[in-house]
């Protein structure tokens, strides 16, 4: 393949999207990178445009070629890695979605989720899927869409409802990932890892689950065909016609977590890796064994290359953690991200004040939707420094809550994790993770590996790179972080947060009382 040829990957996030050009190194050649607008219709809900997501899409491959002058016939191959559990459905000839998509902080459909748990669902669920059953996964977001949504008149189904053009194969079901995939190739195609975070496929029997489909009541006629994440076969090519004007395969597709992962090379089993994003997901391989959690972790698809076995991971899944510096902004208490650092080491500790950022609930390890952002510890002298600190400290301390229960239950200790993600460049949240964790973190030179992952997936299938081992080369150390402070001071402090956790939970059940 000539040395003149690069490997694309689309990032679609939850707050924007990325194009980045990579070198066969794994260095970044290019990149450009557009926000999309966050509607809230209600109070817990969240929703993205789909057409404005395919646009700046469009925006960035187009903007990223353009500023490195490369030609769209120099890419080899297209991998796609996606914002996980975000739902949509959509005409299957038009294109057209039915509603704005359904993001995965969403949580309208949290009473849903305790209709199955009064049912005894839970443990049924969690058997099949390796999931908590819980309003972040698509399975009930899809349920709610065909609820409630307003068909499409078309001349194929001039009178139908939803459900009904659902059933007649005319409505196409997708992840973010499946929305790409089709916008690039026009074929209705999803990767086992996203399939897998649906809470509608079986993982053990990597299908999807007909008593799921029956319990959701999703017609099996609206599901994506699922296939590897790094599929020789391809999942399509983009058409010479489109605006690429070039036929380019689209290999590879990962949810953005598991392309981290794939992007850290943490191929083998007992491998882990930490992304710090919106919100946070420390995910441990454990090889072609998919590990039962006991300790409200999730059990879940890390990878699939054509013709190999499934790999699974254990994951601990983070709902708020930049998402709360975002609030820091929101609120005006900082003017930009790189801002915390500077304040949170203005003062020696957060003075006893503990944030508990359950904007969204709380995900791994405890699990309630009803569960409310809490400042608890606050004095009249408290000052905005406290706060900023605390709010750092709360993401090194859902950390721990996930480490803790990673150990307990693959009976291993970690000693080290690759971290990635806007909030490593954030060398004071680094060291803070390394202390109360009480483990080495190691910050690679190449932080988007969430989009590397991706590139990494499409360029195997297309022989871009023969092998791991070449990728496993790429992989280098900017900084690595040991744990410098009393253990005992942090377990102590540790302690605290678990009571300041206590004080948030179920606290939207209180207010609707």
């Amino acid at each position: 393949m000539s040395s003149d040829t690069f490997i694309g990957a689309i990032d679609q996030g939850t707050t924007g999207t990325r194009f980045m050009v990579f070198d066969r190194n794994g260095d970044v050649v290019s990149s450009a990178y557009e926000k999309h607008e966050q509607y809230y219709p209600e109070s817990g809900w969240v929703e993205h445009d789909p057409l404005e997501i395919w646009e700046n899409t469009k925006t960035v491959v187009e903007r990223a070629l353009s500023s490195a002058d490369l030609d769209a016939a120099q890419l080899a191959g297209l991998g796609i890695t996606n914002q996980r559990e975000t739902t949509l459905v959509w005409d299957r000839e038009t294109g057209e979605p039915i509603h704005d998509a359904i993001v995965w902080q969403d949580r309208r459909t949290t009473d849903r989720i305790e209709e199955l748990e009064a049912e005894g669902g839970v443990e049924w669920i969690r058997e099949k899927t390796g999931l908590e059953a819980d309003a972040y996964f698509s399975a009930t977001k899809v349920e709610w869409l065909l609820d409630n949504s307003d068909p499409i008149r078309t001349d194929r189904s001039p009178s139908a409802s939803v459900r009904e053009q659902a059933a007649a194969g005319d409505l196409c079901f997708g992840t973010i990932d499946t929305w790409l995939i089709y916008k690039l190739t026009g074929n209705h195609v999803t990767d086992v890892t996203n399939a897998s975070r649906t809470m509608l496929y079986n993982v053990h029997d990597t299908a999807w689950d007909a008593e799921l489909l029956e319990e959701f009541d999703v017609p099996e006629a609206m599901l994506p065909e699922v296939r590897p994440s790094s599929d020789e076969a391809y999942y399509g090519t983009t058409d010479a016609e489109g605006f690429l004007g070039a036929e380019i395969p689209v290999a590879g597709a990962l949810g953005d977590q598991q392309a981290a992962l794939f992007g850290q090379t943490c191929f083998d089993a007992g491998d882990a890796k930490n992304t710090y994003g919106t919100g946070s997901f420390f995910l441990l391989n454990t090889g072609e064994e998919a590990v039962e959690s006991d300790h409200g972790l999730l059990t879940t698809v890390a990878f699939q290359r054509s013709g190999d076995p499934v790999q699974y991971a254990l994951e601990g899944s983070i709902f708020v953690t930049g998402a709360a510096i975002e609030w820091l902004e929101d609120v005006d208490l900082i003017d930009d991200a790189a801002e915390t650092e500077r304040l949170a080491q203005a003062v020696d500790s957060t003075d006893d004040v503990y944030v508990v950022p359950a904007f969204a609930g709380l995900g791994a390890p405890h699990w309630d939707g009803r569960a409310r952002g809490t400042i608890v510890g606050m004095t009249r002298g408290t000052r905005k420094e406290h706060i900023v600190r605390a709010t750092l400290e709360s993401i090194a301390y859902q950390t721990r809550d996930v480490v803790e229960a990673m150990e307990a239950d693959a009976g291993i200790d970690v000693e080290d994790i690759k971290v990635d993600g806007g909030a490593v460049k954030n060398s004071f949240l680094c060291q803070l993770q390394a202390d109360i964790i009480k483990s080495d973190v190691v910050r690679p030179d190449v932080d988007e590996t969430t989009a590397l992952g991706a590139a990494y997936a499409a360029g195997l299938a297309v022989g871009y790179w023969d092998t791991v081992d070449e990728l496993r080369e790429n992989w280098t150390v900017d900084r690595e972080f040991e744990p410098d402070a009393n253990p005992a001071d942090v377990d102590a402090r540790y302690d605290r947060w678990l009571d300041a956790v206590d004080r948030s939970l179920d606290w939207a059940r209180d207010a609707e009382d």
